[in-house]
């Protein structure tokens, strides 16, 4: 159940046997039904979420009940409302499964408990910390300065198998484009090969 858990956690951070073992036994599985929530918005975010088998996204709706995806999060990686986590705030976003999915939960007791008791686990939250910062950061850049065919190259390069995956309103969604011009620039670069 954890395998690729570790996996992940051990190219960044590599652990002996017996730390593994203690990571497990703060760590709680769930199963999630495609479109079943994960977290809903004004709720505390009690956990971070490892995606082993699945997909989810993290989204929000605007003023007119537009859903606008921050992140998906297809298996190998964490998804949370961090902020919500960090200070017990109702969060501001949705998760839900877009297809069926197998997670590791980490709670916020667990969290603390194994961040004071396995400094392995401290360097590795430092870490997905400090790469959730720069993937916002990068983000938030290509929102203001990229063309729209840039943001979509960007997109297939941090999500190659998701096109596969989700309906292209959802890209769309998450490049802030409207599905017609996701369309366009599609059919332009498909053109182009």
């Amino acid at each position: 159940m954890y395998d690729l858990f570790f996996r992940q956690f051990n190219k960044k951070v590599p652990l002996t046997m017996e730390e593994q073992l203690e990571i497990t036994k703060f760590l709680t599985p769930k199963k999630l039904r495609k479109r079943q929530y994960l977290l809903q918005e004004a709720d505390v975010c009690k956990f971070v979420a490892f995606v082993e088998k699945g997909l989810l996204r993290q989204f929000t709706l605007d003023n007119n009940g537009n859903e606008r995806i921050l992140q998906f999060a297809p298996e190998g990686w964490t998804i949370s409302d961090l902020y919500s986590f960090l200070t017990a705030e109702p969060s501001s976003y949705h998760i839900d499964a877009l297809e069926d999915c197998e997670l590791i939960l980490i709670n916020k007791s667990a969290h603390e408990a194994l961040l004071s008791k396995i400094p392995k686990y401290e360097t590795y939250t430092r870490l997905q910390i400090t790469g959730a910062y720069i993937a916002m950061q990068r983000r938030l850049s290509s929102i203001f300065s990229a063309t729209p065919d840039e943001r979509y190259a960007s997109f297939m390069q941090l999500y190659p198998d998701i096109a596969n995956r989700v309906p292209q309103h959802m890209i769309a969604s998450y490049m802030g484009l409207q599905p017609k011009t996701l369309s366009r620039i599609r059919r332009r670069i498909s053109n182009n090969h």
